[in-house]
């Protein structure tokens, strides 16, 4: 068929014209992949060919990156039915709120959650002051889709925080506790008509950091104690081989223990501590253990004791903790524990919601009373991923895909809702 774009077909034959049927379930099993795709293709053409669809919100991400010194712009697009839209106009919002108390404690007025930012568009009729040159991607979207596609913008502070979620516990219900970014797209006559949940699109969103790609010095810590009825003295040492760690990575912690008193050093315990700074009305610190080791190693009276003692904090081993910070969650994907927060100098740290930081305790547990620690700050981050912008298939020509977030009204009078997610192909970079 030469270049020419097509669609394979597939063809088999029994001897004699005979029908084989072990055979046709043969092909049918063995290319059971091939035509679930094309089900889910057609199917997802038909949707999206649908009049029934009133508001869809197209996005190139869903998680936009702080680099420090500046956020990944939130680009999208929105298409709107103009039999639904008529004379109203179309607003899209950015919020991001922190949620500090079960969604179902939320009655008489009194509800345990603070926006801490909210930003408002208006994507039709545009307002020429707020216009900004479009990306890559809405260029794409608005010749694909039409007239009746509108591009919206926005730009995501640097102070503020990123997304995370505290782990509820076994029974807790609703969603749970955390900062989360949400954009919301919704047709009114004013951004202060008062709009249903489900006459609106709502689309999660995450603001992330990654790993700086200069890790700072190697932590080590030291310190000496002196006991009462002891001329001489207890010297700990404690140190990591490195300063950063990716999540699921080994920690290796060397400890060496320099033991002049007369007393003997019975058992030594290694912990890895999330601490999370909750700034909110007040700011306040909880402390959690995610890795324990607790070792029998004695150091006895004027001797010396050097180990490498090997810990990883998951996710997996702290299920069942409550209040637990983790990486903000998006529908029903696993996550991990949150990554550390890295603050620029000079932020205002008050206005953030949640900073998570990361220890390394040596504890030292010595015969009558008198214990020793100390503890090694370390930062817990996932790697800079390769940027797909940059990255080619097979055929050298970047991709460009969006994700998708539809509602639409059925065929009867009253009104029903849902929404779904789709990542679709836009087209090449020519």
């Amino acid at each position: 068929m030469g270049d020419k774009a097509g669609t394979r077909v597939f063809k088999k034959s029994s001897p004699n014209c005979k029908v084989n049927f072990t055979a046709y379930f043969q092909f049918f099993f063995e290319h059971l992949s091939l035509f679930l795709f094309v089900i889910v293709f057609i199917m997802h053409e038909l949707i999206m060919h649908s009049v029934l669809f009133q508001i869809t919100v197209y996005l190139g991400k869903r998680d936009f990156v702080d680099h420090l010194d500046q956020v990944d712009p939130v680009d999208g697009v929105i298409l709107v039915d103009p039999e639904y839209l008529k004379d109203r106009k179309v607003f899209v919002t950015l919020t991001c709120a922190f949620r500090y108390g079960r969604e179902d404690l939320d009655v008489l007025g009194l509800s345990f959650r603070k926006d801490l930012y909210i930003s408002t568009f208006q994507a039709f009729p545009p307002i020429q002051e707020e216009r900004k040159p479009n990306s890559r991607l809405q260029e794409r979207l608005l010749k694909k889709l039409g007239q009746q596609a509108h591009p919206f913008h926005f730009t995501i502070p640097q102070n503020l925080p990123c997304s995370v979620t505290l782990q509820p516990g076994p029974e807790d219900t609703g969603k749970a506790c955390g900062v989360d970014y949400e954009i919301r797209a919704f047709c009114a006559r004013s951004v202060e008509e008062k709009i249903h949940k489900r006459n609106s699109v709502r689309l999660v969103i995450r603001k992330v950091q990654y790993a700086p790609e200069k890790p700072g010095p190697q932590p080590m810590v030291e310190t000496t104690r002196s006991f009462l009825m002891s001329d001489r003295s207890l010297h700990l040492e404690a140190s990591l081989d490195k300063e950063l760690y990716y999540h699921g990575e080994p920690i290796s912690v060397n400890v060496h223990v320099t033991n002049n008193s007369t007393k003997t050093v019975k058992r030594v315990k290694i912990s890895v501590r999330q601490y999370a700074d909750i700034c909110l009305f007040s700011t306040a610190q909880y402390k959690c253990p995610v890795a324990q080791i607790e070792a029998d190693d004695q150091v006895s009276s004027s001797s010396t004791f050097c180990k490498v003692y090997t810990l990883t904090p998951t996710l997996n081993n702290n299920r069942e903790k409550r209040g637990l910070a983790l990486d903000g969650k998006l529908k029903h994907e696993d996550t991990n524990l949150a990554s550390s927060t890295i603050v620029k100098e000079g932020c205002n740290k008050e206005v953030l919601g949640v900073l998570v930081s990361y220890r390394v305790k040596v504890k030292l547990v010595v015969s009558r009373g008198g214990d020793v620690s100390v503890e090694l700050p370390f930062v817990l981050m996932h790697p800079k991923p390769i940027d797909l912008s940059t990255s080619r298939p097979a055929s050298g020509i970047p991709a460009l895909t969006c994700l998708i977030r539809t509602w639409h009204t059925g065929h009867t009078a009253k009104t029903t809702s849902w929404d779904t997610d789709f990542w679709v192909f836009v087209g090449c970079k020519p």
